[in-house]
């Protein structure tokens, strides 16, 4: 039974993973109504574990599936409600994300949407050479 109160627990959701995770506030109904469920998503954030990799210096690689996806805003953009992540993830350091994809990435960007096989191509690139 999903009880309904005046008060919510504020969660916002992974920009990279996904998952729901605790902002640390507390909302309240101003006319106390019932009207929450115990946990309420808000936004988008970065999970402790993404946010130091971020804080580390890494942008996050997230693999979504262009079929299942939303259609990209007018600027070529997918919305991260929009993505459809697949669950595959890489992390690049900031300098080598610019040099791999030879394109800047602002510093508050904590991670990019790419198409399946972008992953894997870059795995290919640091695969110990074969003799």
């Amino acid at each position: 039974m999903d009880e309904k109160s005046h008060v919510s627990l504020e969660q916002h959701a992974c920009l990279v993973c996904g998952v729901s995770f605790d902002t640390g506030s507390i909302l309240l109904d101003k006319r106390l109504r019932a009207s929450m469920k115990r946990y309420t998503v808000t936004g988008w954030g970065l999970c402790p574990e993404h946010q130091k990799l971020s804080d580390d210096g890494f942008v996050a690689l997230v693999e979504c599936d262009p079929q299942r996806s939303g259609s990209p805003a007018g600027n070529g953009k997918l919305k991260p409600e929009q993505a459809y992540r697949t669950g595959r993830l890489a992390q690049l350091k900031r300098e080598v994300f610019a040099q791999v994809f030879n394109v800047p990435i602002a510093a508050d960007q904590p991670c990019v949407f790419v198409e399946p096989g972008v992953i894997e191509q870059l795995a290919a690139m640091v695969a110990p050479a074969e003799d």
